[in-house]
């Protein structure tokens, strides 16, 4: 037996589901097993054989355990309120135990229509399942929270998009898939019970810690703030666009979900949108703090029943939860920017220091992950890597001058400064560039050669690796600007 799963959410949440089965599919192939990842999470790979993950990691078999489910969920899409979306894609397996006791679910992402598919064919494309396995498991290695890639298989069919494209699966791994979305269906109801129940349920599994407070509804407010708060300062500091953050795609655990159309920026650029659909910007770079403010002013709305009686004392409390989230993610955000520079201990002064440099790097189109990887080498006595990304050199030196003079008052020495700057600069993230070519090698050859070169270099972002200098620079000119797709 391959999962040893243990069915909370379809045993305890009857009515926040669909029961079905994934489509069967005609040669299924694989591509890639996360052989670490399953260690994890307990699973008895060496008794399985390649026929059986075959078989369960296409959806051509149920695994033994499981009850596969579609959850709904509604969703705030670009603004817009969508009052029933729901897995159209992805099936529920079940959930596993990992080494630690904690508790993941198995998401079959591709595997065929279910009933909220709204006349889609339920099937994921290759292109984007390479993309997600990809994004996620770098995300984790930089210690970003996400969810992860588990197994990747072809299926042997063609499915239409722009053109016929092979078809493929993705096992997905979560700390679960409750979204800001699932507690806005009952809400938009008027299930108030159930909206209690799920309530309920959410914070046994995520927010155990909780169940004895006063007021624990409020509490999970506030604590589902606090996690996107931490998450979204650290996709900021890593230069990561989600380009999709409608509340259906926030999940309450805090962990990043649905790497469509997502992109890391190459020259720093606030305004930076990847994704072809969002005309407006509405999930730019620099809108990402914001936004998360609004999708979680969503899920408090959804709460508001269960925190008070009173809706006006219950919209007071929530609003007051709500209006902490800026200062607690800048304060995230400038700690780890401080970082950047080698420097430990934050202070509200920074900020200048910190903007100012952004600023300089907007003007002069710098690229983000290597300037801060460069900033490292000017401690150690070589400033010309730095220089290279400024034309007016003077202008970077007058800003140099005042990082100098603020490591001086840290007390910090530049080799620890250096060690520290190591431990958050990547040198290596998914550059878009080596992300197309390793997708369009595959797609077009069925070579895995460069998938497999990129995910062995991202595993280890921090690290120095001999030989990988092409994984550490940005796209050349000829690849153009960059759009993403979010590859329904």
């Amino acid at each position: 037996m391959l999962f040893n799963f243990d069915n909370s959410y379809a045993k305890q949440l009857e009515g926040f589901y669909s029961s079905c089965q994934s489509a069967v599919v005609p040669t299924p192939k694989l591509i890639k097993l996360n052989s670490e990842l399953a260690s994890q999470l307990n699973l008895n790979i060496e008794s399985s054989t390649i026929s059986d993950q075959l078989k369960i990691f296409s959806g051509n078999e149920s695994p033994q355990g499981s009850l596969p489910l579609a959850q709904v969920y509604s969703g705030h899409q670009f603004g817009g309120f969508s009052p029933q979306l729901g897995d159209g894609r992805a099936l529920l397996l079940g959930e596993v135990l990992d080494e630690n006791g904690q508790r993941f679910d198995i998401q079959l992402k591709g595997s065929g229509r279910t009933p909220y598919s709204r006349g889609g064919d339920g099937k994921a494309g290759l292109g984007p399942v390479l993309r997600e396995y990809i994004l996620s498991e770098a995300m984790y290695a930089l210690g970003v929270p996400t969810t992860r890639a588990l197994a990747a298989v072809t299926t042997g069919e063609k499915i239409m998009r722009e053109m016929p494209i092979p078809g493929a699966v993705l096992t997905r791994v979560a700390s679960s898939h409750i979204r800001i979305g699932t507690f806005q269906y009952f809400a938009s109801r008027g299930e108030v019970d159930k909206v209690r129940q799920l309530a309920n349920y959410t914070i046994a599994r995520h927010y155990p810690e909780l169940m004895q407070s006063d007021n624990p509804y409020l509490n999970l407010l506030e604590a589902v703030c606090d996690a996107q708060a931490l998450l979204v300062s650290k996709w900021m500091l890593i230069g990561f666009v989600h380009g999709v953050m409608n509340t259906d795609n926030m999940t309450i655990s805090g962990e990043t979900i649905d790497y469509g159309p997502c992109a890391f920026i190459d020259s720093y650029d606030p305004a930076a949108v990847y994704s072809s659909i969002d005309k407006q910007g509405r999930y730019a770079l620099q809108n990402q703090p914001p936004i998360a403010q609004w999708n979680l002013t969503r899920l408090a709305e959804a709460l508001l029943s269960l925190i008070d009686s009173d809706q006006e004392h219950a919209v007071e409390l929530a609003t007051k939860v709500l209006n902490e989230f800026p200062e607690k993610y800048s304060k995230h955000w400038l700690q780890g920017m401080c970082c950047k520079l080698g420097i430990n201990n934050a202070q509200e002064s920074d900020s200048a220091l910190v903007n100012d440099l952004l600023a300089l790097m907007h003007e002069y189109h710098v690229d983000y992950t290597l300037l801060f990887s460069d900033l490292a080498k000017v401690l150690s006595g070589d400033k010309e890597a730095a220089h290279k990304h400024f034309a007016n050199v003077m202008t970077f030196e007058q800003w140099l001058v005042r990082w100098h003079d603020r490591l001086a008052h840290e007390g910090m020495t530049s080799d620890d400064s250096v060690v520290l700057m190591s431990q958050v600069n990547p040198i290596y993230i998914p550059r878009n560039h080596k992300v197309e070519e390793a997708i369009e090698s595959a797609m077009k050859n069925e070579d895995y050669t460069k998938f497999e070169a990129l995910l062995t270099v991202l595993t280890q972002p921090y690290q120095q690796q001999a030989g990988k200098d092409e994984y550490t620079q940005p796209a050349p000119k000829e690849f153009g600007a960059y759009k993403t797709f979010c590859g329904t």
